[in-house]
C-alpha cells in the first residue's frame, strides 16, 4: 500500500502533541516576521531621521531657532532631536534663573540629554529581545515536537508484528516536519537580531557623539 507523505497530509497526520508543536512555532513565525518588518521600518526611518536633523542642526542656525523648529510642543520630536531638544530646554530654563553656577548649567543639559538618550536607545531596542529568544529557542521547540513525534513511531512499531522502514518512516517524516518549522523561525530572528543590534549600536554611538558635541557647544555659550 503506497504511503502518502505529502506535507499536508504528514502535518495533519501529525500527533496532537506535534500538531501544537507546529501551530506554536507557525505563530512565533508570523509575529517574528511581523516585529522584523516594523522594527526595520523603525530603525532605517531613525537613521534617516538623524542626518536630516544633523544637517540641519551644522547649518549655521541660532540654537534657538531650531528649538522652535522642533519643540515647543509642535512636534513629537524623538531620536537625536529629542536629545537636543530636552537638553537645550533644561539648558535655557536654569540660565533663566538667577545666581545659578555656569558648571551646574551645564550639568544640568548633560543629565537630561543622557536620560533622553537612553529612553530613545530603548526604544529602538524594543522588541530586540523577543526576536533573540525565538532565535534561541525555536530550534529546542522543534527539536522537542520531533523526539515526541518519533517516539511515538517507535512504540507504535513495537505493537506491528512485522517492523519495515515503510512503517515507521511516514511517522518520523511528520516529527522532522517540527524541526524544520523550528529552523524557519529561528534563522530569521537570529540573522535580523545580529543585524538590528549592530544597528541600534550604531545609533548610539552617533547619539552620544551628538550628544559631546552639543555639551561642547552649551559650554562655551554658558561662560559667554
Amino acid at each position: 500500500m503506497e504511503t502518502d507523505l505529502s506535507l499536508y497530509h504528514m502535518i495533519t497526520g501529525a500527533s496532537p502533541v506535534v500538531q501544537l508543536v507546529m501551530l506554536l512555532l507557525l505563530l512565533v513565525s508570523i509575529i517574528s516576521w511581523a516585529m522584523i518588518a516594523r522594527k526595520y521600518w523603525d530603525i532605517k526611518a531613525a537613521g534617516k531621521a538623524a542626518n536630516n536633523f544633523e544637517s540641519r542642526f551644522w547649518s549655521g542656525n541660532k540654537l534657538s531657532d531650531l528649538y522652535e523648529q522642533i519643540g515647543m510642543g509642535k512636534h513629537n520630536s524623538n531620536g537625536m532631536a529629542a536629545i537636543f531638544e530636552s537638553g537645550f530646554r533644561e539648558y535655557v530654563r536654569l540660565r533663566k534663573q538667577n545666581k545659578i553656577d555656569p558648571q551646574f548649567v551645564l550639568e544640568g543639559a548633560q543629565r537630561t540629554m543622557r536620560v533622553a538618550l537612553a529612553r530613545e536607545i530603548d526604544k529602538l531596542d524594543a522588541n530586540l529581545p523577543f526576536l533573540a529568544t525565538v532565535g534561541s529557542t525555536s530550534p529546542y521547540v522543534g527539536l522537542f515536537g520531533t523526539v515526541w513525534g518519533i517516539m511515538n513511531s517507535f512504540r507504535s512499531l513495537g505493537n506491528a508484528q512485522q517492523a519495515t522502514l515503510a512503517s515507521v518512516a511516514p511517522g518520523i517524516a511528520e516529527a522532522l516536519i517540527a524541526t524544520a518549522m523550528g529552523l524557519f523561525a529561528a534563522i530569521p530572528a537570529v540573522i535580523t537580531y545580529n543585524r538590528f543590534s549592530n544597528e541600534v549600536e550604531r545609533l548610539e554611538g552617533r547619539y552620544e557623539a551628538f550628544a559631546e558635541e552639543f555639551s561642547t557647544i552649551l559650554q562655551r555659550q554658558v561662560h559667554d
